[in-house]
């Protein structure tokens, strides 16, 4: 591999990271501000974006911690929020290539870097996937870290100055990710998972195991969209 072609993946990873700023930064300086309010330190709350950097799992994390939980209990919710993990992964594993440095670069692997990811790596070259997945998964990761460091230390003046901000922050994530999963309404069976999933998710949140509908939502979605495939496949063979 070439100085020039590790030099493209990078920078194509960068660039395409760079419009996640728009939904990332929003959040993480809520989670920052939320963490700081909750009793956590800005150097405490800025780690916990630094070593767990699990987005919702994050709040989660802290407004349990905060309401007195036991810590095992915090720790269990915040990996059952994170089960999702274990769809996408066998999902992503296809388009990944031979490289060691894959398992040490998972850290990085967000929703949004998952959606992001399914759309670019099947069409792009062996050779830069790897650099791909640094650039935009470094672009992100920094930019939550950041963006918590500073809701904690500024957070407070920021909102007070401008109060449309703690209406618009935690929108801004779910907008983000609605927006790069928008390509895949373009296919049949990805309209019906996809819908499938938000549907289950708004229901499931609204009923009294709202903390569980992320994972519930996830698995529900990847079921359906296995029965889809599978039925669409069969339907081929039996046309062949």
């Amino acid at each position: 591999m070439n100085a020039s072609t590790q030099r493209s993946g990078l920078k194509q990873g960068i660039l395409d990271g760079l419009p996640l700023l728009g939904g990332y930064i929003p959040v993480a300086i809520s989670f920052g501000v939320i963490a700081v309010q909750a009793g956590f330190s800005t150097l405490e709350a800025t780690l916990i974006s630094v070593f767990i950097y699990a987005g919702a799992s994050q709040f989660l994390l802290v407004a349990m911690v905060a309401s007195g939980s036991p810590l095992w209990l915090a720790v269990c919710m915040t990996l059952l929020v994170n089960v999702r993990h274990v769809v996408y992964a066998p999902n992503l594993a296809l388009h990944l290539t031979q490289s060691r440095a894959w398992p040490w670069l998972m850290h990085g692997l967000t929703d949004q870097i998952f959606a992001l990811a399914h759309t670019r790596l099947p069409s792009m070259e062996e050779s830069k996937k790897v650099d791909w997945f640094k650039g935009v998964s470094m672009v992100a990761w920094l930019s939550w870290v950041l963006g918590t460091a500073l809701g904690g230390i500024a957070g407070d003046s920021l909102t007070q100055k401008w109060p449309v901000l703690d209406s618009v922050m935690p929108f801004a994530l779910p907008a983000l990710f609605l927006v790069l999963l928008a390509p895949k309404f373009a296919n049949k069976v990805w309209s019906i998972t996809l819908l499938v999933t938000m549907a289950s998710a708004l229901f499931i949140a609204l009923s009294t195991f709202k903390n569980a509908a992320i994972p519930l939502a996830a698995l529900t979605g990847a079921l359906t969209f296995y029965l889809l495939t599978t039925r669409f496949d069969r339907k081929q063979s039996h046309a062949n």
